[in-house]
């Protein structure tokens, strides 16, 4: 079958969402369960595609893994399989995290080299450069990762780039090392704090969570643990962009604020009225955006900078913008492809290296499109909302693998978006 979304142009996003545990979170955390013997919780999971992809991995591995609602319940065995080459491995990007803790645990690691999106390349140098500065062998050997070490010490490790998955695999290796290891460098999102605080609930000594410079004091073994994910910032400045591109009122529950703060500045620059709602239940924030948005430039950074992963809705919500934007992309080569799909909604857009100009126009016209990623597909959505007529946006697949309950929450925000199976 084919399957996609129906969207009809003209709503007003108008209501509440409450947003679930981080996708760029909960498949780390289900990595980290390998460091330690036994039965480890974790809560606040998404309900999304590549959840049950990476408890098929860890499956293989030897685990047993089950699924109910937003729990998963991942029992490690005493041994494990050090070997992570099954077919779901092709299937996400994120599944090269086992690398670490495998070499951690077992000492040795064959992982197959990722799947995922298509945004552009995502070598895994700094990986296996930080693999062996603890003291592992490390190539690529017949589309496999090949880790081996007899013994792993800590030692001082520089990043040439604050990536965030070279920084967890790093770490969750490091753990089980024996001395001190210095990451410099390390990356800084709120999903790096998050497994930190999963590996010290499991027993592990580690300091500067949230700095570019972590600091781990290696200890013989961890226990298991329960623990919630991290509210999705990703996901939860969707809504926000969703607010804006369509003038609507939308009020986000589940998502640390601070998290987000600098696409809510970005946002009231544009024109919008932002209320932040801090701790407990209602934690979030509000976005109201009456009339057009003004244009907005945005520059893509590691964070606390803004997001390559809400690159697309910048590009979309400068498409409706009142003004010229510019949006200059510094990680990921391929995000562009993006505005080849917005161009066929009318948009007046231009690329030239790592810069795109847009000129907003009052309304996009509706085609069919095509989603190349999770946020292109989510994006060209929300970009059929502000079309005439009815869009229709192809391989949805991609959406689901990111965004829990998505067609059921645009439609109580007032969308009428239909997914469709000829």
């Amino acid at each position: 079958m084919s399957e996609h979304f129906r969207v009809q142009g003209g709503a007003r996003l108008v209501g509440e969402v409450d947003v679930v545990g981080a996708k760029n979170s909960v498949l780390k955390l289900m990595a980290a369960a390998l460091l330690a013997e036994g039965t480890t919780t974790i809560t606040n999971c998404p309900e999304i595609l590549d959840v049950p992809l990476m408890a098929d991995v860890l499956r293989s591995l030897g685990c047993e893994v089950t699924i109910e609602g937003d729990v998963a319940t991942i029992t490690t065995p005493a041994e494990l399989n050090h070997r992570a080459d099954s077919e779901a491995m092709g299937k996400l990007r994120a599944s090269v995290c086992v690398l670490g803790p495998l070499v951690g645990r077992c000492k040795r690691a064959v992982v197959a080299l990722p799947g995922g999106d298509a945004i552009g390349s995502r070598p895994l140098d700094m990986h296996q450069n930080g693999l062996r500065k603890l003291g592992a062998h490390s190539e690529i050997e017949h589309g496999c990762v090949v880790a081996e070490a007899e013994g792993l010490h800590g030692a001082q490790i520089w990043l040439d780039f604050p990536s965030v998955g070279a920084t967890e695999n790093i770490l969750m290796a490091a753990v089980l090392a024996e001395g001190t290891t210095i990451i410099d460098n390390a990356a800084r999102e709120p999903e790096i704090i998050d497994i930190c605080v999963m590996l010290q609930e499991m027993g592990a000594k580690i300091e500067g969570a949230g700095t570019s410079t972590l600091t781990v004091q290696g200890v013989q073994s961890l226990r298991p643990t329960q623990h919630r994910v991290v509210g999705d910032r990703i996901v939860g400045a969707t809504w926000a962009f969703a607010a804006a591109m369509t003038r609507g009122d939308i009020r986000v529950r589940g998502v640390n604020p601070h998290h987000l703060d600098l696409v809510l500045e970005k946002l009231r620059m544009a024109g919008a009225q932002v209320t932040t709602f801090e701790g407990g239940e209602d934690e979030g924030f509000r976005v109201v955006m009456e009339g057009r948005p003004r244009s907005v430039d945005f520059v893509t950074l590691p964070y606390p900078g803004f997001a390559t992963d809400l690159q697309p809705f910048a590009i979309a919500l400068s498409t409706v913008s009142e003004g010229t934007s510019m949006i200059t992309e510094n990680l990921f080569e391929a995000r562009f492809r993006f505005i080849e799909e917005m161009q066929r909604l009318g948009a007046d857009a231009r690329t030239d290296g790592h810069h795109a100009v847009v000129r907003g126009i009052e309304r996009l016209s509706s085609a069919p499109v095509w989603a190349s990623d999770i946020r292109a597909g989510a994006g060209l959505v929300l970009a059929g909302l502000c079309a005439d007529g009815v869009t229709e946006v192809w391989e949805i697949f991609h959406v689901e693998r990111g965004y829990p309950g998505f067609v059921e929450n645009l439609r109580k925000l007032g969308a009428e978006v239909d997914r469709i199976s000829d």
